[in-house]
């Protein structure tokens, strides 16, 4: 009987030996515990795997991100009305829908504009008001992929993925991170509350022409009970430091119809967008030694001196401005370009200006934009790389006040503030005065139904006192001066 009870006794050991071993080997590793805490959090693993689709509706507001009046202003944003984001949560396809109200002074008036976008697998595409839809880049498309993931259930579902990788995890502010790379290979962080385990923000990386490797940002909070699940009714994200979009959730369906999420035949079929597409770049002389650089949405003019050339604007991107760059240096290949004008700071018109200080070029451009330019060719550019990434050079800056008269022998220009625009507070126009002409960038573009920027361009004019014959815009066609006088009298009627 005791040798029994010893050998019951031993086997009782050795059996909660095993379980303790096993119990010890099976133990979550911290950055698993992150996502397993998470999912408990939101309402179990089991529920989040069986979603099959999520809509969000609601309405908030879109940032202007680098279009404000100032590089650093956040005034600027659009109302939404009607959002709308419907999410095949397993399929991986997002369509959102919403109309769009600016509440600053706009090119296209401030009327509703109603907006159509997704992502179907690796296909990205806008759909216009009219019903056609167009394919965008791959960049944007993966931009959108990405987005997919920044929300609490689709993010935390992709971290649960067999296969998902999971990695660096760390603790910091009363939050728990960890590096989720999802089965295809996009890599967010998901960011969990220490106390309640629910998510608090997703974040991932992107290249942006002006900004760089920049992060995008969404944070959740004001968490609900939907359909047996906890999610967050307001969503902020950010794109560097500057915010993008603040949803307020007004209603959540778990596995509603979304209707076809699939993207239209005819983006599906298209060729895939690898970048900018090729710039075209024609050369007319609008008197002697000045050129206007256009050919697409953004033009640039060339200025020739005695002993060297000037380019008003390095426009959009690498592609644009390096285009520009070849086509003046072709025009005159015996004198060397020196300088551009940055006529302001929109990422529309400085998205080249990186490109063109790899080429060794002086930028000139408003006071006020001195530190937002000295911070753009700082920023480093590893997703993407860029012209200056690949040749890297200091940037030099030249900054107008009052007025910069730059003349020679042969050429006079005049670089003056365009003061108190609704439009930018860095806006520069260049001024002739022998033959006349101003180049004007976003102010008044001759095509444009809505002129909301004209008026005080036209104050600014006769505040200087210069004598116009032809206005050369950034965008549109060469008009003579009479031309905005026709708009603003039809204005003021």
């Amino acid at each position: 009987m005791d040798n029994w009870r010893l050998m019951t006794r031993t086997t009782s050991l050795v059996v909660f030996a095993a379980a303790v071993a096993i119990g010890g080997c099976s133990r979550a590793t911290p950055e698993q515990q992150t996502v397993d805490d998470a999912a408990a959090a939101l309402g179990g693993r089991d529920r989040l795997l069986a979603i099959k689709t999520l809509v969000i509706e609601g309405e908030g507001t879109n940032g202007n991100l680098g279009q404000d009046v100032t590089p650093e202003a956040t005034g600027q944003a659009f109302v939404l009305k009607g959002y709308k984001r419907a999410i095949d949560v397993a399929g991986g396809a997002v369509r959102v829908e919403q109309t769009r109200t600016p509440n600053f002074a706009y090119f296209q008036g401030q009327q509703p504009q109603t907006q159509v976008f997704g992502v179907d697998g690796d296909v990205g595409y806008n759909v216009a008001p009219n019903g056609t839809p167009t394919r965008v880049s791959n960049a944007v498309a993966k931009d959108r992929r990405a987005e997919m993931y920044h929300h609490p259930v689709t993010i935390v579902r992709a971290a649960l993925d067999p296969g998902a990788k999971l990695a660096n995890p760390r603790t910091a502010n009363g939050q728990r991170a960890v590096d989720v790379t999802t089965a295809a290979g996009l890599t967010l962080t998901l960011a969990i509350d220490e106390t309640t385990k629910l998510p608090t923000r997703v974040v991932s990386m992107t290249d942006n022409p002006n900004l760089g490797d920049v992060a995008v940002e969404t944070s959740f909070s004001d968490y609900q009970d939907v359909a047996g699940l906890k999610l967050p009714s307001h969503l902020t994200t950010k794109t560097d430091k500057f915010t993008t979009a603040d949803i307020r959730v007004t209603k959540q369906s778990v596995d509603a119809d979304t209707g076809n999420l699939a993207a239209p035949a005819a983006v599906a079929s298209a060729a895939a967008i690898a970048g900018p597409p090729p710039a075209t770049v024609t050369a007319e002389e609008l008197a002697s030694g000045i050129w206007l650089l256009a050919g697409q949405s953004h033009h640039s003019v060339l200025v020739e001196f005695a002993d060297h050339l000037m380019l008003i604007e390095a426009p959009q991107n690498d592609t644009r401005a390096l285009a520009v760059i070849a086509k003046a240096r072709e025009l005159r290949p015996n004198k060397p370009l020196t300088h551009v004008v940055s006529t302001h700071h929109h990422f529309d018109h400085s998205g080249g200006v990186r490109a063109a200080v790899s080429e060794g070029l002086t930028v000139v451009t408003h006071k006020a934009n001195a530190a937002f330019y000295q911070d753009a060719v700082s920023r480093a550019h590893t997703l993407a790389p860029d012209a200056l990434a690949k040749k890297p050079k200091p940037i030099k800056i030249e900054t107008v006040d009052d007025v910069m008269h730059l003349k020679d022998d042969t050429m006079a220009v005049d670089l003056y503030p365009i003061a108190g625009s609704p439009h930018a507070d860095t806006l520069l126009m260049a001024y002739f005065p022998k033959q006349r002409l101003l180049v004007e960038a976003d102010v008044y573009s001759p095509a444009s139904a809505v002129q909301p920027y004209a008026a005080n361009l036209l104050e600014n004019i006769r505040k200087r006192n210069l004598d116009v014959d032809r206005i050369v815009p950034i965008h549109g066609t060469v008009v003579p001066f009479s031309e905005l006088l026709k708009t603003q009298a039809k204005s003021t009627s």
